[in-house]
């Protein structure tokens, strides 16, 4: 019995070892598993039109590969050039923004010198030294703001590459994965690589499809409430909600401050009402038909495994935690010694009964173990 209590020691002593350790290798190495980690989830997303063009159109791997990353290119910059083309009408709207400010401005002034007794010139001069501040750091923002810009259009670059790479010597990472374990693994592994696949190719699908639902009804909602920049505004929204529990607050700050350049502070408040509906509706209807049900990880694990995300690497983390708490998921619950992860990672229910029942089994196997030992 004490034999079995060291174990469980060691065992938890074990993974939260490989928790940490794992952590800090996956912060230290962000610049390679980073773009490698998106590569990954592309190219399963890719894996059926290679597989199409391979075995239909009798394309080669190589050039099947080639032309179905192209075609992903292809639709994102479709996606970016209506995106751009609104951003630009946009900005033709920048003398009315100015207007809108400077309106503000003024009726912010009045009422801080009715509420708080503050004359004008006492904020002039304190957003004077405020605006000198912000000068004077800008030299630095800038640098930092080109930097992010270049660091993120080269990890674009390498999961390009990275993606090509993985659909040309896909079958090689297998024929790996097979060689590195027993035979009698064999099938097990084949089983979690069908899983992986299937779970995360819908998982990317169900986004998709939800950020398509989420652009058309928030696009519709902002035309009825005649709003300018239906779609720009309803894909940012639909964006933004795909950022689990953080992205509502960006989402709203964007298209109110937009709604309020281009038409008025009322229509702004209609905005910022419609986003929280259709984020509520998003929450609670179609996350959880379309997203939630592929992936069946509980939401103290997402919130947990978002939060961690963001820490390690940022933005992207979070988009990246819940398809690799989905793909852990599938391991954990395939592996024999690891299923409580699994279980702890799920929402499926865990009814009292039937741990009621393994308490049991347990206790007779002590028990067992107990008379053998005294025999």
């Amino acid at each position: 019995m004490k034999t079995m209590v060291l174990s469980a020691y060691l065992k938890l002593a074990c993974i939260i070892i490989i928790l940490i350790g794992g952590g800090y290798l996956v912060i230290i190495g962000e610049e390679i598993l980073l773009p490698l980690s998106f590569a990954f989830l592309i190219s399963l997303l890719l894996l059926p039109v290679c597989n199409f063009m391979e075995n239909k159109l009798r394309f080669s791997r190589s050039i099947a590969s080639i032309v179905a990353v192209v075609l992903l290119l292809i639709a994102v910059c479709l996606i970016f050039y209506a995106l751009g083309s609104q951003i630009a009408d946009l900005g033709k709207e920048w003398p009315l923004l100015k207007l809108q400010v400077t309106q503000l401005f003024n009726d912010a002034q009045a009422w801080l010198s009715r509420t708080f007794h503050v004359n004008v010139e006492q904020q002039t001069e304190y957003l004077h030294k405020s605006t000198q501040t912000v000068l004077d750091s800008g030299g630095t923002i800038l640098e930092k703001t080109v930097l992010s810009i270049s660091s993120i259009l080269l990890m674009l670059v390498f999961v390009i590459i990275y993606t090509l790479f993985i659909l040309i010597y896909r079958n090689r990472w297998m024929v790996f994965l097979v060689a590195a374990f027993t035979e009698k693994h064999k099938a097990l592994i084949y089983d979690i690589s069908e899983h992986i696949k299937n779970i995360i190719r819908k998982y990317i699908t169900g986004l998709f499809f939800e950020l398509a639902i989420l652009v058309g009804i928030s696009s519709l909602v902002f035309w009825i409430l005649g709003i300018k920049y239906v779609f720009l505004l309803g894909l940012i929204v639909g964006f933004f909600n795909l950022i689990p529990y953080v992205g509502i607050f960006t989402a709203l700050a964007i298209s109110t401050i937009i709604t309020f350049a281009t038409v008025d502070a009322t229509h702004a408040l209609y905005v910022a009402i419609a986003v929280v509906c259709i984020h509520l509706i998003d929450s609670n209807l179609l996350m959880p038909k379309i997203v939630g049900s592929q992936v069946k990880i509980n939401p103290l694990m997402v919130v947990l495994g978002v939060v961690a995300g963001e820490l390690m690497w940022g933005i992207p983390g979070m988009f990246l935690s819940i398809p690799y708490l989905a793909i852990a998921k599938v391991i954990f619950d395939r592996i024999k010694n690891l299923q409580s992860l699994g279980i702890l990672l799920g929402d499926e229910e865990v009814k009292p009964q039937s741990l009621q029942e393994k308490k049991n089994e347990s206790t007779s196997v002590a028990n067992g173990n107990k008379d053998n030992k005294q025999a």
